[in-house]
């Protein structure tokens, strides 16, 4: 039986009781708030839900992640990169990019990026643990991403684009940047094509948690999240 979490007591079962299938399924319940989330991440957990569920809480084996130095840049990405007229910045539109991932997601087959789930992550980025990558073409916003960073380590939550590749991009500048700062890995959860594509590969989950028993509680880098343009 799947275990149920209070919302009082902040507390999650081993990773190793995650289900097989779904895979990675540990718990149900808890709640939102900057504390659950936070202890959820420092221990490889992360919510995902539907609508009209109740928060569930996975931890995948494998797990996907992206090493910063491994960001793979094909040909026709480079040439976007350098001609595609894209303007770059850094926690400049939080609020704007979860709304675009959550839009995205509710044109094709439905969000879990829900009012509630929007809500959550804007109250970290106000405490300053989620972030947000931005791309712009003539003054418009057409792609971005969000996530939280916890010590050395970037949790990758959604991306978004309105027109090509401009998700690639945000993923390309957060990669480069964290790579500068020392980064150990960006978490991106499940696997995807579009992530492999990139340079993405799946890990053990228990060398993933070694990951992050070695990163997520060091200071993170002076100066690394201000809002400025790159």
């Amino acid at each position: 039986m799947l275990p149920w979490l209070p919302p009082h007591i902040v507390a999650f079962p081993p990773v190793s009781e995650a289900l097989d299938e779904p895979d990675g399924l540990l718990a149900a319940g808890g709640d939102l708030t900057p504390e659950w989330l936070l202890a959820a991440y420092r221990r490889g957990i992360f919510p995902w839900y539907a609508d009209g569920q109740p928060v569930l809480w996975w931890s995948p084996d494998p797990r996907m992640v992206l090493f910063p130095s491994e960001i793979r840049i094909r040909r026709s990405l480079a040439k976007r990169l350098r001609n595609g007229g894209f303007h770059v910045t850094f926690d400049r539109a939080f609020d704007s990019v979860i709304h675009n991932c959550a839009d995205i997601r509710a044109g094709a087959e439905g969000t879990w990026i829900d009012d509630a789930m929007q809500l959550a992550y804007r109250r970290l980025h106000g405490l300053g643990h989620a972030h947000s990558v931005e791309v712009w073409r003539d003054g418009e916003l057409v792609g971005g991403l969000y996530g939280l960073s916890l010590g050395r380590v970037f949790f990758g939550e959604s991306m978004f684009s309105r027109c090509p590749d401009a998700s690639k991009v945000a993923l390309v500048h957060l990669a480069q940047r964290l790579e500068r700062h020392g980064f150990a890995l960006i978490d991106c959860q499940m696997h995807t094509a579009h992530l492999a594509s990139m340079g993405a590969r799946d890990i053990a989950r228990e060398t993933f948690i070694d990951y992050l028993e070695s990163n997520v509680n060091v200071p993170s880098p002076a100066g690394l999240w201000p809002t400025e343009k790159t």
